[in-house]
């Protein structure tokens, strides 16, 4: 049952928001300095206690709920976080029902209306048969909100009632996740010398002809240790930036636009050759992007090393489901959220889409890997495979996305499509890997510029704003000069 009232649930109607609540107030509570990694604070659901008096017309709403169908957490203070999910133990179990959290902003008594969480959120994920998913630490998870600084929190979760007692079950371990983005500055390296912070930023790089930097995939393990060092980098943060070389300098916070002619050379170059000739002519420009360094991502929580697919046949569009309540400057933080949510809480190897995109039309680099190579997401389960996931962050279902979010898109698929040889306005094949669309094994005929819900069941882009990408083939192939 979704947008269940919080008047159903006995608790302060939103008039009495504002007032104050007696809260629980743990000993971590207290004012903390900002951890400049971020930090994640996980606290489990317990039963509810007992509502109230039947709220006519509200389902399966009782006096005295099952502990199985409804859990929460009661108003309490928290260390400073900014983002919000629910997990649990098993990723095969979904959550049938709603969820449903408010929180206080930093610094206020004003507690923010009741917000749902969207709980289908599985589709955004590795394929069932993935490494990356039989880890045994993939959990079961809700999208993610961001609501801004805040330091109070409240749960209410409510199993949807069926027809069996099977589907008003509750899946077991639930925990709230409280994500806190940090400052993004990474932790200064020691000097071996004098104990002090390295200051070197000038980013060190091979020369393109260098013999050692094979397939120009960076750096060997003790050139980037010593490269590490004379940038402030940490090892894992410089196996993440050379992985962009020869397109960008090590430690770069950005890969430059280019023009189409300097984008098609710089793609033949950085193929050694291997890009075929009816490929070039249609590279569109390279957009700014904006690498993880430069948004950033705290390369230690990731798993180490990069897996790649054969190629990009097609690019998947989505959305966050995260909330429209960002402003562009605070990009950066919710995606450094949306990372430790992806890795931390839901056990995922690492970001699971390719890039993202802000409202303003700024593009970032996702998961590790390299932004020209056709690196192997978790975005759309089935389709991961010689496809790129592209996330627009926000919530598009009833909100039309801003016109540079789609304009971005468009630019983005055109070079990144354009090097791999993919027109946006075609159709490819691609072989499912599972799904509750289309059978493990299929081969099926997809757009090379699809929507979430074209391979997987499920809302994602959001209706409005999947119902732009009509368009946005049209100007990425625009784009690419075709």
């Amino acid at each position: 049952m979704r947008g269940f009232l919080a008047s159903s649930i006995g608790v302060a109607t939103a008039a009495a928001l504002a007032l104050p609540l007696a809260l629980s107030t743990p000993a971590q509570a207290e004012s903390v300095p900002v951890d400049p990694a971020g930090s994640t604070q996980s606290l489990p659901l317990v039963p509810l206690a007992p509502s109230g008096a039947r709220i006519p017309g509200v389902p399966g709403m009782s006096a005295a709920p099952d502990p199985a169908e409804t859990r929460g957490l009661a108003a309490r203070e928290v260390k400073t976080f900014s983002l919000v999910g629910l997990v649990w133990d098993d990723v095969s179990t979904p959550l049938v029902g709603s969820v449903q959290v408010r929180t206080r902003a930093v610094g206020t008594r004003q507690w923010s209306h009741w917000q749902d969480l969207d709980t289908h959120n599985g589709e955004h994920a590795a394929d069932p048969d993935a490494t990356e998913r039989g880890t045994g630490r993939v959990r079961g998870s809700t999208a993610p909100l961001w609501v801004g600084a805040s330091d109070a929190v409240e749960v209410r979760v409510q199993a949807e009632t069926g027809t069996t007692r099977s589907a008003s079950r509750l899946p077991s371990g639930m925990r709230i996740e409280l994500v806190d983005p940090g400052s993004g500055a990474p932790v200064a390296l020691l000097d071996g010398k004098n104990g002090t912070g390295t200051t070197t930023t000038r980013p060190a790089q091979r020369p393109a002809d260098d013999p050692d930097d094979e397939g120009g995939s960076g750096d060997s393990d003790d050139d980037k240790g010593d490269t590490a060092v004379q940038t402030g980098m940490t090892m894992e943060m410089a196996e993440a930036s050379s992985a962009n070389l020869p397109h960008a300098p090590l430690g770069a916070l950005e890969i430059p636009a280019l023009n189409k002619a300097d984008s098609t050379a710089d793609a033949v170059f950085a193929s050694d050759g291997e890009l075929t000739a009816a490929a070039a002519p249609y590279i569109g420009p390279r957009p700014k992007i904006v690498t993880r360094r430069g948004w950033g991502a705290d390369e230690s929580l990731r798993e180490t090393g990069f897996v790649y697919t054969s190629t990009v046949k097609a690019a998947f569009v989505h959305h966050t489901a995260s909330g429209n309540n960002y402003a562009c400057k605070d990009a950066p933080a919710v995606l450094r959220s949306l990372y430790r949510y992806h890795v931390v809480s839901s056990g995922w190897r690492d970001f699971g889409y390719n890039f993202a995109v802000d409202k303003c039309g700024t593009v970032y680099e996702g998961r590790a890997g390299g932004v020209a190579k056709p690196v192997l997401g978790a975005h759309t389960m089935g389709f991961n495979a010689d496809s790129m996931g592209i996330a627009v962050i926000g919530t598009y279902t009833s909100t039309a996305p801003p016109a540079p979010a789609v304009d971005a898109v468009a630019r983005l698929t055109a070079w990144k499509l354009g090097i791999f040889g993919a027109d946006p306005r075609a159709k490819t094949t691609l072989k499912s890997g599972g799904g509750n669309r289309y059978p493990k094994g299929s081969n099926v005929k997809l757009n090379v510029i699809s929507g979430h819900r074209d391979g997987f069941a499920t809302e994602c882009p959001g209706r409005l704003l999947y119902n732009q990408l009509p368009p946005t083939r049209t100007s990425s192939a625009k784009l690419q000069g075709r």
